[in-house]
């Protein structure tokens, strides 16, 4: 489980597609303290770290959650979005975060407003109703509260410092974003279903 409060933005480093994927991103993490088997989320996929250096760990990637997220888009060099795995008596920030991504949403414009800037975003058709105005999402691994809903369509507003502390500062229309919506969100509308 994670809190959606990105604690390091990490670079792939090195791409390896053997029978599945294997990455190695370089950190600012103490790798020290990392255990084979831990999972950081990474851009907002939960990933298990197989192997470990100095300021990188490597994680291996299945064609499933490949075909399922925008990691097929990664490329040597990308800066992306860490989070450690929650631990019991951390401060929970953001929302409750799996690191199981539901789909893939696009990013479809983006405005300054102030000294914020303001994205919009389009959800697939099938997780659209999961999404509510002042309810959360997350976003490659940030928690974000939603603005405004309008269809499939979505408004965020980042403020300085999430774009400074994120890879949301780099962020550009045509983007493909990992998009996991909240648990909570998931659990009412399964029994509005039932009932």
């Amino acid at each position: 489980m994670f809190t959606g409060i990105v604690t390091d933005i990490g670079t792939i480093t090195e791409l390896d597609q053997q029978g599945d994927l294997r990455a190695r991103i370089k950190t600012g993490y103490e790798t020290a303290g990392i255990d084979i088997g831990a999972s950081i989320a990474s851009d907002g996929v939960c990933l298990t770290v197989i192997a470990l250096g100095e300021d990188w760990y490597d994680v291996q990637i299945s064609a499933e959650t490949v075909s399922k997220t925008n990691l097929d888009a990664w490329s040597v060099g990308k800066r992306v979005n860490l989070e450690r795995a929650l631990k019991v008596g951390d401060e929970l920030g953001g929302h409750i975060v799996s690191g199981h991504v539901d789909g893939v949403a696009k990013v479809i414009e983006v405005a300054d407003e102030g000294d914020s800037t303001r994205v919009t975003l389009r959800a697939p058709e099938s997780l659209a109703r999961f999404i509510a105005p002042k309810g959360s999402v997350a976003l490659n691994g940030t928690s974000l509260t939603v603005n405004d809903v309008d269809g499939c369509d979505f408004g965020i507003n980042f403020i300085p410092h999430t774009k400074e502390v994120t890879t949301w500062g780099d962020v550009a229309t045509g983007d493909r974003v990992n998009l996991e919506i909240d648990t909570l969100a998931r659990y009412v509308a399964r029994l509005g279903e039932m009932s």
